[in-house]
Order: structure tokens, then C-alpha cells, then sequence
């Protein structure tokens, strides 16, 4: 495989958007939690009890997210460094990581998507029990 410096460079508007998405996603559920924490304390109710432990698991898992993707980030510069010092070989296994973590990263938003829909469904919950 022929690998230059330009290789890596495609993917730093990847990496770059997600972590966007990520620290969007971010700053959204921290004003959920304090919204929530606010209501909690003015009214306590074990329905948002569960809301605000889902909301915990997300930002845990966001936080895993954003650190792998900017190791990725960093794995993509590192490549580029030693593909420009001519160390083709280790800028191709360091490329290769910094793909992987990137791999990573996405699985850890799948899940944390998947942790956003059951905090949906224990919102919706609420409601249909009222019927």
C-alpha cells in the first residue's frame, strides 16, 4: 500500500466534525442534567431519577468518545509527522491505529445512541401509563 502525507489529511475533516457532534451532544445533556437536577430537587420523582441516570451513562460514554476521538486525531498527526520524516512504515501501523480508534470512537456513539432511545422510552413511558 502506497501511503503519503496527504492520506491522513483526509480524515482530519472527519475526526473533526465528530468531535464537533460530540461536544455538541455534550453540552446539550449537561443542560438536560441540570434542568433535571433543578426539577428533581423541587420535586423529587423516581421517573427522573432514571432520566438522570441514563443521562450519566451518556456523558460517560461521550467523554470515551471524545478521548478516543482525539487520540485518533493525534495518531493522524503523529502519521503525518513520520510519513513527512520518510518513517513510511511505522506512519502506515501508526495510520492503521489512529483508524481504529476512530472505528472506536463510532461504536461508542452507536451506544450511546442506543442508551439516548431507552432514555426516550422511559420518557414515554411516563405518559402511557397515564392512559
Amino acid at each position: 500500500m502506497n501511503i503519503d502525507v496527504t492520506t491522513p489529511a483526509l480524515l482530519f475533516p472527519a475526526i473533526s466534525l465528530l468531535l464537533l457532534a460530540y461536544t455538541n451532544r455534550f453540552l446539550t445533556i449537561a443542560t438536560l442534567i441540570r434542568s433535571l437536577h433543578k426539577n428533581y430537587k423541587e420535586s423529587p420523582d423516581t421517573t427522573l431519577l432514571g432520566q438522570i441516570e441514563n443521562l450519566r451513562k451518556r456523558v460517560y460514554l461521550i467523554k470515551h468518545m471524545q478521548g478516543v476521538g482525539v487520540a485518533s486525531l493525534f495518531f493522524c498527526v503523529l502519521c503525518m509527522f513520520l510519513l513527512f520524516a520518510g518513517q513510511i512504515e511505522i506512519g502506515k501501523y501508526v495510520f492503521g491505529l489512529s483508524i481504529l480508534l476512530l472505528m472506536l470512537s463510532l461504536i461508542l456513539s452507536l451506544k450511546e445512541i442506543a442508551i439516548s432511545v431507552d432514555a426516550l422510552e422511559l420518557h414515554l413511558s411516563d405518559i402511557e401509563s397515564g392512559k
